[in-house]
């Protein structure tokens, strides 16, 4: 089942792909997309295959992967057994936020950024697009440096009409990269590219570059984002939490 569906998911995008082509796709006065534009609600995240799988990891990064005890994916464990920091709702940090978190998202365009609502957690992100350069000593000696952040430091830039690049760095590294217990490094550099490709239609590249973890850059997702109108409340509350793993989750596992 899971094959057929992200066969038809890449169906619909090729098929969005060529509608773009035939309208001109670039933001020209023959498309009818509109110009430097991602503002308003993004929702039903479509995955598609990456481009590549994940590359080779380093020693460091393989031994932090193994060190995971993910919820989801072939080495899944219960919950009760997890190190999954997200599953006492701490922050899923940045770069899982925006690769397995994106049930839904907002763009709120101003002159000098561009602010990101991420349905999840109800989080909220700054993409500065006033020509700041990204920081580069973050977490140094330096009295300067600028600490590390759960979603890192972002900066965006238009490279053409219909499409947005931003590029992040700095991302606290105890956070995991993925649902699946993947590593990501403090000076890790994460570009997503937002390209509208049709009116009602929104693709999404993640490419992460963290030879700290990984021996070279891969594309860790893409996914095409449809036209929504308002986002959902979807928290992880700490209370209903332990209730959880106290009335059922310890119970079950102490049965086996």
């Amino acid at each position: 089942m899971r094959s057929s569906m992200l066969a038809l998911a890449a169906l619909s995008l090729s098929a969005i792909l060529l509608a773009t082509e035939q309208q001109g796709g670039s933001g020209t006065a023959s498309s009818p997309l509109p110009r430097r534009d991602l503002s308003g609600v993004w929702l039903g995240a479509t995955a598609v295959p990456p481009l590549e799988p994940t590359p080779p990891m380093t020693p460091k990064g393989q031994a932090l992967f193994d060190a995971a005890r993910p919820m989801y994916g072939p080495r899944s464990v219960p919950v009760v057994d997890t190190n999954d920091p997200s599953a006492l709702c701490d922050p899923l940090g940045f770069p899982r936020i925006v690769l397995h978190q994106t049930r839904g998202m907002e763009f709120i365009q101003t002159p000098g950024k561009v602010v990101q609502l991420l349905e999840y957690q109800k989080i909220w992100r700054e993409i500065w697009t006033d020509g700041r350069s990204l920081p580069v000593d973050v977490g140094g000696s330096s009295p300067t440096s600028p600490d590390p952040r759960r979603y890192g430091y972002s900066v965006g830039r238009w490279e053409d009409d219909v499409t947005f690049v931003v590029e992040t760095t700095g991302a606290v590294e105890t956070s995991w990269a993925s649902e699946f217990g993947h590593p990501h490094g403090l000076h890790a550099r994460v570009e997503e590219r937002y390209r509208r490709m049709a009116p009602d239609a929104l693709q999404v590249v993640v490419t992460i570059d963290d030879p700290e973890m990984y021996q070279k850059p891969f594309v860790a997702i893409r996914q095409v984002f449809k036209r929504g109108t308002q986002l959902d409340e979807q928290l992880c509350v700490q209370s209903e939490v332990r209730r959880y793993m106290e009335r059922l989750a310890r119970p079950a596992a102490q049965k086996k």
